[in-house]
C-alpha cells in the first residue's frame, strides 16, 4: 500500500479500526444471544407458531420469544440508523475536512489528480461501508430468522427488520456515503456538510417509506358471505377492509357496516353486500419491495457520485 491509498488508509483507520472493533462486539454478543434462544427452542422443543393466529401462547413461547425480540429490535434499529451514521460521520468529513482545513494539498503536491485522490479515499470509505452493512444485515436477519413472523413479531414489514435486512439495507448505507461525500465536496466545512447529509438522507428515507405500499399492487382477500376472515398472519396489512356486491364493487368498512355478529350479517343484505375483501402484501412481497428500494437506492448513489467526478472535473478545488 502506497501512494494516495497509504494516505487515504492513514487518515481513515482510526475509524475503520474503531468501526471493526464496534461490530466486533456486536457480532459477539448476536452469537451469545442466539445460542442461547437455540437452547431454549431446543430445549422445550418449541415450534414457532407463524403469525398472529392465537392459540400458540405457553411459557416457553414467553420464554423464547420476549427477551429475543426485544433484542433483536435494538439490533434492527442498530441497522435502521446505521445509513445516518455513515454519511454524516464519514461521508460528509471524507472531503468537507480535507477541504476545510487545506490537508489535501499535501496530495497536490505530489501531481495526484482530483479524482485519483478522491478515489482512493472514498473507495476505502465504500469498502467498509459494504462489509459493515452486509455484516449488521446479515446478523439481524440470521438472529431474527428461527423466530421471525412469530406471534407479536417482529414481523418482516417493522422498520427495524425490513430497513436493517436484504439489500435496500446495504444500498441505502452506500447512498447515504455518497451522499455525505458529495455534501462536504460542495459545502466545504464539516458541520454544516454533516446537517445537510443528515436531512438529505432523512428525507429520502421518508420519501421511500411513504411511497412504497405504491410500487406493487396489494393482494385481495375476499371472505364470502360471514364465512371467517382468513387471518393477517404474516402479510402486512394495508387497513383497507370493506365489502363487496354481486358486481365487484368494493365499499368501504370506514362508511358502512361497522358490525359485528348478527348486525353486521343484517346490514350486509340491507345493501346487498355478498363479500368481505381485505387488502394485504403478503410476506413474500419482501423481495420485490427490496429489490425495487435497492435499484432506487443504487441509483441516486450512483447519480450523486457521477455529480461528484463531474464537479471535480471543473473545480481544481
Amino acid at each position: 500500500m502506497k501512494g494516495v491509498l497509504w494516505l487515504a488508509w492513514r487518515q481513515q483507520r482510526l475509524m475503520i479500526l474503531t468501526g471493526a472493533a464496534l461490530l466486533l462486539a456486536v457480532t459477539g454478543v448476536v452469537v451469545w444471544r442466539r445460542s442461547e434462544m437455540m437452547s431454549l427452542i431446543d430445549a422445550a422443543g418449541w415450534v414457532p407458531c407463524p403469525g398472529w393466529n392465537g392459540g400458540c401462547e405457553s411459557v416457553a413461547t414467553a420464554d423464547i420469544m420476549y427477551p429475543n425480540s426485544s433484542g433483536i429490535r435494538v439490533l434492527g434499529a442498530l441497522g435502521l440508523v446505521l445509513p445516518a451514521l455513515i454519511g454524516v460521520f464519514w461521508g460528509a468529513p471524507l472531503i468537507g475536512r480535507e477541504l476545510e482545513t487545506g490537508t489535501f494539498k499535501l496530495a497536490r503536491t505530489q501531481g495526484v489528480g482530483l479524482r485519483a485522490w478522491f478515489a482512493a479515499r472514498f473507495g476505502l470509505a465504500a469498502l467498509f461501508t459494504l462489509l459493515a452493512s452486509v455484516l449488521v444485515a446479515g446478523l439481524v436477519a440470521w438472529w431474527w430468522a428461527p423466530i421471525a413472523n412469530t406471534l407479536d413479531g417482529p414481523y418482516w414489514h417493522d422498520a427495524a427488520i425490513y430497513n436493517a435486512t436484504g439489500p435496500a439495507s446495504v444500498a441505502c448505507a452506500f447512498f447515504a456515503l455518497t451522499g455525505g461525500a458529495l455534501a462536504g465536496l460542495l459545502v466545504r466545512r464539516v458541520l454544516p456538510a454533516m446537517a445537510v447529509t443528515l436531512a438529505g438522507i432523512g428525507t429520502a428515507l421518508v420519501f421511500v417509506r411513504y411511497f412504497r405500499s405504491s410500487w406493487i399492487d396489494p393482494q385481495t382477500r375476499i371472505t364470502p358471505g360471514m364465512t371467517p376472515k382468513q387471518q393477517v398472519g404474516s402479510a402486512w396489512s394495508t387497513g383497507e377492509f370493506g365489502y363487496l356486491t354481486p358486481d365487484g364493487r368494493e365499499h368501504s368498512i370506514r362508511n358502512v357496516c361497522q358490525y359485528s355478529g348478527e348486525e353486521l350479517r343484517q346490514c350486509m343484505a340491507e345493501h346487498g353486500f355478498v363479500a368481505r375483501y381485505h387488502k394485504v402484501y403478503p410476506s413474500s412481497d419482501f423481495w420485490t419491495f427490496q429489490w425495487i428500494d435497492s435499484a432506487l437506492y443504487t441509483g441516486g448513489a450512483v447519480l450523486l457520485l457521477a455529480v461528484t467526478l463531474l464537479v471535480l472535473r471543473r473545480r481544481t478545488v
